[in-house]
């Protein structure tokens, strides 16, 4: 959320960033409420200050009835301010919830992904000299899953992989964490389950009442939990009410866990092959660091997801994503995209985002500065690597005609030195 001081000072600023994010404008109405929650609260101390002050006199007094009169009328209005002070702080508190993040002067403006700009291409797509397969084919092909069985016996969007695919994306994983523990990421495996708060603290959704993460959240009935669709989620609250020292950052964490989502909003979207499911593993990069080092944080995490596309030896391309597409909590945001033969295109692998102090101040996760002042922490996250999305380009991209595949060298010792997998043995 937003500093109200700053909002304050700045309305035109948070209105725009309400335009070009496509999000309502509360300014106005969070401004009046501001104003009218000082005055009960400087009304209330000063009748409280005076009622005290009655109750004082009324023992010593000689005529005692018109203070004690008095003391029960001014509790009265006293009892009338706290009524309406505590409505219009629960109405203030839910539409401060409701102002989007203030967008970097670098973000491309627009309503939606069409917006978008691309920053950098690497690599070519591969011209194949033969017809390549689809994933779900090369999956098929060499016994690499089970849908329809899985499907049975977990319902709909689940998945597991066997045998060599199933050893590959472990390779994937684990490649990457260490990868990230070499460039001085704290590895931490990450819980799943959580509780709501942690997830509203991490400010992907907006007001202040958590029933509106149902959608999306699988909540754990009968329990005061649900799952986390991301590491983001707890890493984002790890230091939570600290107080950490500007000395000590950035600090940087590899966070890995199972996701949980309910994709309520994609009905319809990739439901075939490895795209899209209720349950997916990931490794996300997370950084708190101060509001001046987030820009340099941000190039160090996107380069790194970068450096994992060209290790896994895929084309992509980079995306520096619109205002109304980076989402309600982000300062600015790169999508990274690897080439997929199989949609001829380029397909989203991770997402890395600045979000300023908009986290910290949610989850109250500061720093005292080298000057003594205590000052509010900026987050970045990207992904380090999600599977089995992941999966996707580097089989289709490194397929043979025979429906083997070859495994990147940067994962081949982790594949007990094989240099490909399936095909006709």
């Amino acid at each position: 959320m937003l500093d109200i001081k700053f909002i304050r000072e700045n309305p035109e600023t948070v209105k725009n960033a309400c335009r070009v994010k496509g999000f309502d404008d509360h300014v106005d109405e969070i401004l009046a409420l501001d104003a009218r929650v000082r005055e009960l609260k400087t009304a209330t101390q000063t009748m409280t200050a005076e009622k005290n002050r009655i109750t004082r006199e009324i023992p010593t007094a000689s005529d005692k009835a018109p203070l004690i009169a008095r003391s029960k009328e001014i509790g009265s209005e006293i009892a009338a301010d706290m009524a309406e002070l505590a409505e219009k702080e629960d109405a203030f508190n839910d539409l401060m919830h409701r102002v989007p993040q203030i967008p970097s002067e670098s973000a491309p403006i627009g309503p939606d992904d069409a917006s978008n700009v691309e920053v950098k291409r690497v690599g070519e797509p591969r011209k194949f000299d033969f017809t390549p397969r689809a994933q779900w084919d090369l999956l098929d092909m060499n016994n690499w899953w089970m849908p329809e069985k899985i499907g049975q016996i977990c319902g709909t969007r689940t998945y597991a992989l066997k045998g060599e695919a199933a050893e590959l994306q472990l390779a994937i994983e684990t490649y990457v964490i260490q990868k990230l523990i070499q460039k001085g990421f704290t590895f931490i495996e990450c819980p799943a389950i959580t509780k709501p708060e942690t997830i509203f603290n991490a400010g992907h959704f907006m007001g202040a009442d958590p029933s509106v993460m149902e959608n999306d959240v699988f909540m754990l009935t009968g329990t005061d939990r649900c799952l986390a669709g991301t590491a983001e989620i707890i890493l984002n609250s790890l230091h939570g009410g600290e107080v950490l020292n500007e000395s000590d950052l950035p600090i940087k964490y590899a966070g890995f866990s199972p996701c949980f989502r309910k994709e309520a909003g994609a009905a319809g979207r990739d439901t075939r092959g490895l795209a899209r499911f209720h349950q997916f593993n990931k490794v996300e990069q997370y950084i708190y660091c101060t509001p001046a080092q987030s820009d340099e944080m941000h190039e160090h995490i996107l380069n790194n997801l970068c450096e994992v596309m060209e290790d896994l030896e895929l084309p992509y391309r980079v995306i520096a994503n619109s205002t109304g597409d980076m989402g309600f909590n982000k300062v600015k945001m790169n999508d990274v995209e690897a080439w997929v033969p199989s949609e001829n295109g380029y397909k989203e692998l991770g997402s890395c985002s600045s979000i300023g102090t908009f986290q910290a101040r949610r989850t109250n996760t500061r720093y005292r500065a080298n000057d003594g002042s205590m000052q509010f922490c900026a987050t970045l996250n990207n992904t380090g690597i999600a599977v089995p999305r992941a999966l996707v380009p580097v089989l289709e991209n490194h397929q043979n005609p025979d429906g083997s595949v070859n495994i990147p060298k940067k994962l081949q010792p982790l594949m007990g030195g094989r240099t490909k997998i399936g095909g006709k043995h």
